[in-house]
């Protein structure tokens, strides 16, 4: 190959320098694994799944069935069970929309701070985003779509498209549902206790003032 040119052997050699030192990374990898871990320690929990790791610190290679897999899981979405192919530890909000199809609720932070993931769990307000699968059990989950039609609109529904609340959108889910698990505790509500309770569902918009409007207009409430 010496009639080769140039630019190949420097590929060549460039490809071969990458792999010795991807070689090089993962004997420290190893090497730093067997320091930090107690020798009689044959397992490491992640997010919540022991993992053998004996044969990993050996350099031998992870047994398919220590990986973890999906499961079947029967889920009480909008009055009805529906059968999910995910892995347990995998969030509510992915088998909604992943598996399920459901648009309704968004993923926005992915940390339980904005509240646009808002579903109801047996009528109370959660954040699908950090609830897992596996902690939904026999619970009756409903979705934004599972409140209403396009032909029957959910009073809320209705209450936020007569006071034009969305400007983007992206959060009324979150206020919708957040706003349903409050007026079925407390039907006829203040003006500041709707501003409490929607507190921690954050608009970028800034279309507070409509979205406190349109549920005090489904509670039928004129209190200040």
């Amino acid at each position: 190959m010496k009639d080769a040119p140039d630019d190949w052997t420097h590929a060549k050699f460039t490809k071969r320098w990458q792999l010795e030192r991807r070689k090089r990374l993962q004997r420290r990898l190893l090497d730093g694994l067997r320091q930090i871990i107690a020798p009689r320690q044959r397992s490491i929990a992640f997010y919540g799944v022991n993992i053998n790791i004996s044969g990993v610190i050996r350099g031998d290679p992870m047994p398919a069935q220590e990986l973890v897999m999906s499961q079947k899981i029967n889920l009480n979405v909008n009055g009805a069970g529906h059968d999910v192919e995910v892995e347990p530890d995998s969030m509510l909000l992915y088998a909604l929309r992943n598996n399920l199809g459901l648009r309704g609720p968004k993923f926005g932070c992915g940390l339980a701070q904005c509240g646009a993931c808002t579903v109801l769990m047996d009528g109370n307000a959660i954040r699908s985003c950090v609830t897992p699968v596996s902690a939904v059990g026999n619970a009756k989950v409903v979705t934004l779509e599972g409140l209403g039609t396009p032909e029957q609109p959910h009073p809320l529904q209705r209450a936020f498209i007569a006071e034009q609340a969305a400007q983007c959108g992206y959060c009324i889910n979150g206020m919708i549902m957040a706003a349903k698990a409050f007026l079925d505790q407390n039907p006829h509500p203040s003006r500041d206790e709707i501003k409490q309770a929607l507190n921690d569902n954050l608009c970028r918009c800034g279309t507070h003032m409509r979205i406190v409007r349109a549920v005090q207009r489904a509670a039928g409430s004129t209190q200040q």
